[in-house]
């Protein structure tokens, strides 16, 4: 395996860095087609299309539409039927993102002012939402726990998960964590034509108010479609993992950390920055040891030569600023001492602190939300969390004392934009109490 090797001090270093992380997102035109005539298939034709593309892309023919929905009874036979350490594993991980996202909800808040108005926000969850989990050979338990449960939390009503079967095969793990999610309905039906029928709803499937979950190209590209009709969470890219490291941790940790993450595809990003150009010689040599016991052998190897690097920087306060640079997903502070440079550290999805806190952690079992901002975006956006699945309104209640004082500054500014029905508005309350 030919590993990048970098140093911060050379001269094109920042121009290397800057074509290392880029990524280019744009839709594929034939792609982007394909998927827009499977939404209007869907429009159009409800759950005829769904039965069409079910049969055609899962190799599944199913009679009728009520046929694509499994029973609340079926996800907990899939629980019951797990071995005990699986089903254990599951339910202590579901218990724990509960706990973590319990912490996140909030009723709202309020204030009065001197005069009586009271001014404030009340929050309240979304109606409905849907859930796209994939199907075929991606098995994700933890993203259906992860994206299932804040919603629940947030007090969503109804969580309506959809989930491909080809060839009519369920996944039972998929199910039994659906049923510890607290999804309310599944729908057997993927692809770009589960994302429309969540956006616009069929005579079986109801419209949704926001999707969230992964899924393939088509997918990603049918949620860029319907936004704005529905909300989403994300349209996320490859996965990144990137490790600030002294030295201290055994480079056989680091190795495997990043190989976690570049078993995902091949697109996969996995950079470690380090002042110790001897250590970073221990984790390729690590790397090297280790690759050949993978499973994902080829996956990983791709995904290590083609983004992947080993940097050598000046000193860890560098480190911490070129992490805010790359901002990264998944943010590893591997250092002796993480408490020193943790506040330099403004631009991650996650940030694990401390050698024992590995990547892996985070996405199964640790608590907080493993659907995090890719490609940069880190640097605006956050987590996948209670607050993703609420909604905000502003409470204005003004006394009539209020309105003396508000009324005049409304009126004032509403004559310089001239728009005189809200001036007269605000003016109608000056002085009646």
């Amino acid at each position: 395996m030919k590993l990048r090797r970098l140093h911060s001090g050379a001269p094109d270093f920042s121009a290397t860095l800057a074509h290392l992380t880029a990524f280019e997102s744009a839709q594929d035109p034939a792609l982007d087609l394909v998927v827009a005539n499977i939404i209007a298939q869907v429009r159009e034709r409800g759950d005829e299309a769904l039965l069409d593309y079910t049969r055609q892309f899962d190799r599944l023919d199913l009679a009728q539409p009520s046929l694509l929905e499994l029973a609340q009874a079926d996800l907990h036979r899939s629980l019951v039927a797990l071995p005990v350490s699986v089903r254990t594993a599951l339910e202590t991980a579901a218990q724990r993102i509960r706990l973590f996202h319990e912490r996140q909800k909030t009723d709202g808040w309020s204030y009065t002012e001197p005069d009586g108005t009271v001014l404030g926000q009340r929050i309240s969850p979304l109606d409905r939402v849907g859930l796209y989990v994939p199907g075929g050979k991606a098995v994700y338990p933890s993203s259906v726990l992860m994206n299932a449960i804040p919603a629940a939390v947030a007090g969503v009503r109804e969580i309506i998960m959809v989930v491909p079967t080809p060839d009519g095969v369920r996944n039972e793990l998929v199910l039994a964590a659906a049923a510890l999610g607290g999804v309310t309905r599944v729908f057997t039906v993927g692809g770009a034509q589960a994302i429309a029928a969540l956006a616009y709803g069929t005579p079986t499937i109801p419209a949704v108010d926001k999707i969230v979950g992964p899924g393939n190209a088509y997918v990603a590209a049918a949620k860029r479609r319907v936004f704005g009709v529905v909300g989403i969470d994300m349209v996320a890219g490859p996965s990144e993992i990137l490790v600030i490291a002294d030295g201290s941790t055994p480079p056989e940790w680091i190795a495997m950390d990043l190989f976690s993450q570049a078993e995902h595809d091949e697109l996969a990003q996995a950079i470690v920055l380090s002042p110790d150009e001897g250590y970073l010689d221990q984790v390729a040599a690590a790397m090297q040891r280790q690759l050949p016991l993978m499973a994902r052998q080829k996956v990983i190897q791709t995904s290590l030569e083609t983004r992947g690097a080993l940097i050598q920087v000046r000193g860890l306060e560098e480190a911490c600023q070129l992490a805010n640079q790359i901002a990264p997903e998944h943010l590893e502070l591997s250092v002796l001492q993480p408490e020193r440079w943790l506040p330099l550290l403004r631009h991650a999805g996650a940030i694990f602190v401390g050698a024992y806190s590995s990547e892996s952690l985070g996405d199964y079992c640790a608590g907080p939300n493993h659907v995090l901002p890719t490609g940069r975006t880190a640097r605006f956006a956050s987590p996948l969390g209670v607050y993703d699945f609420q909604k905000r309104s502003s409470l204005i209640q003004v006394s009539a004392a209020g309105a003396q004082t508000l009324g005049r500054i409304a009126q004032e500014l509403a004559e310089q934009e001239g728009l005189s029905a809200h001036a007269r508005s605000a003016a109608m309350r000056l002085e009646h109490r």
